[in-house]
């Protein structure tokens, strides 16, 4: 299978400004835990970021429908381990989030067949990840950070690895997107194990 199939199968993938390699979304509106949450004033989710400017334009909600249908595609984590081609670094979810245990299982499958990449999952699938872990653990390269619902909520914790959102004072790592043209430049905190939690400043 060639690069360029495999990435017409998974629905392509995307190269936001902002990120310092390729990532996979889909709609926000998709999102299970996430749109619950986007109704409820001071949750993370409240004003979502990938509900409104380019994430709506016509051509970025077409991508995101397809990439939400090809999950179902058979071939889709071989698909995806093509499409990634080897690059150092991935994000899932830009926007968006897991949609089932299966499809986190078929992320998992997929890491797993990357040993050379570098995988990060931010998410609010609390129960999703929470059945996974029952059974399961992730691989080494997969970073997976379940975020707290609500801002300036402390990092849950019975996860591993998680995400916060502060308005003044961040726990634990903050990340500096903010300081740098809300870019991460050479920045990979959020890929990196050894940091447990990464704080998002609210804007």
């Amino acid at each position: 299978m060639k690069v360029s199939e495999a990435r017409e199968i998974v629905g392509g993938l995307s190269k936001t400004s902002k990120m310092p390699c390729k990532s996979w979304g889909i709609s926000a509106k998709a999102c299970k835990v996430g749109s619950k949450l986007a109704k409820i004033e001071g949750s993370v989710c409240h004003g979502c970021y990938a509900l409104k400017g380019a994430y709506v334009w016509p051509t970025v909600e077409k991508a995101h429908a397809r990439r939400l249908e090809a999950i179902s595609n058979s071939n889709w984590v071989d698909a995806m381990v093509t499409a990634i081609n080897g690059d150092d670094y991935f994000r899932w979810f830009d926007s968006g989030d897991i949609q089932s245990d299966e499809h986190l299982k078929d992320i998992v499958r997929v890491a797993k067949q990357t040993p050379k990449t570098k995988h990060w999952l931010p998410t609010k699938e609390y129960l999703i990840v929470a059945r996974f872990l029952r059974r399961y653990e992730f691989p080494k390269n997969l970073v997976v950070r379940v975020s707290s619902p609500h801002i300036d909520q402390e990092p849950l914790k019975q996860y591993k690895y998680t995400s916060t959102v502060h308005v003044s004072k961040p726990f634990g790592r903050e990340c500096i997107a903010y300081k740098q043209n809300n870019e991460c430049q050479d920045c990979r905190a959020c890929w990196n194990p050894r940091i447990k939690n990464i704080s998002y400043k609210y804007h």
